[in-house]
């Protein structure tokens, strides 16, 4: 299995601790974000890892190059960071798509058990779900029924929904296969600023795309202040 991690963007709401780095090398609990992901990463055995960079890639890029060693790092560079989202990010590294792969915003915090839960379930193509109350802000799934998402998206009802998904999936080859073309169609079709979740919602009815709940784990994207300093208390000295 293989990782691809979106990591371009500028992170404006987090100005002006974004001015001059990018938003995954803030540190939380003395720890970069993104290195709670690499090293969760390790600890599972994959080490072939895409990343898709922009703003300030060459501190980005330095900096985990210089860390994880170990670590097998094939950076695609994101030129329109500033006016493009998500769905463009995987459009430009989609022949990067090739296999089973686990598919990670880098801007999310979360402890080394909760990847090792969405790696090890026995479901092909599954999203991690933190089961909650939801507002608008947070990408919300519809359940189904036996686990089944049968609707992704910001703009949902959100008293219909399940609860957040965190940006955290496990895709299996058959569904990364159909996703590089609902990219590509949603990116031609004008959605280059587009979060990558549209991109999902179309297979829903076509590849059993399943959730699993994360809720018991401390978890947090990290949009704005406030969630930073949450992070902050809930991930101390976590080194």
């Amino acid at each position: 299995m293989k990782a691809f991690i979106l990591a371009a963007g500028v992170s404006r709401r987090l100005y002006p601790h974004t001015y001059d780095i990018p938003k995954c090398l803030l540190e939380v609990g003395g720890k970069p974000i993104i290195h709670y992901q690499l090293d969760a990463l390790k600890n599972l055995g994959v080490i072939d890892i895409t990343m898709i960079v922009g703003y300030h890639r060459e501190m980005l890029m330095m900096n985990i190059e210089k860390n994880f060693p170990d670590l097998n790092f094939n950076f695609v560079i994101n030129h329109h960071y500033f006016e493009t989202n998500t769905a463009y990010s995987i459009h430009i590294g989609r022949d990067k798509l090739d296999s089973q792969v686990l598919l990670m915003n880098a801007d999310v915090i979360y402890p080394k058990a909760l990847l090792e839960k969405v790696f090890s379930s026995n479901y092909k193509t599954v999203l991690a779900v933190d089961i909650k109350a939801c507002g608008k802000e947070e990408v919300k799934v519809i359940d189904g029924g036996q686990n089944k998402i049968v609707a992704i998206g910001k703009d949902l009802i959100e008293e219909q929904c399940l609860g957040e998904f965190i940006g955290v999936a496990k895709l299996s080859k058959d569904f990364v296969d159909i996703f590089r073309r609902s990219i590509s169609d949603l990116v031609d079709a004008g959605g280059k600023n587009d979060y990558f979740e549209a991109g999902i919602q179309p297979l829903l009815d076509k590849v059993d795309t399943h959730f699993i709940d994360i809720s018991e784990y401390p978890c947090l994207e990290i949009d704005f202040l406030e969630d930073l300093e949450l992070a902050r208390a809930l991930f101390k000295d976590k080194r």
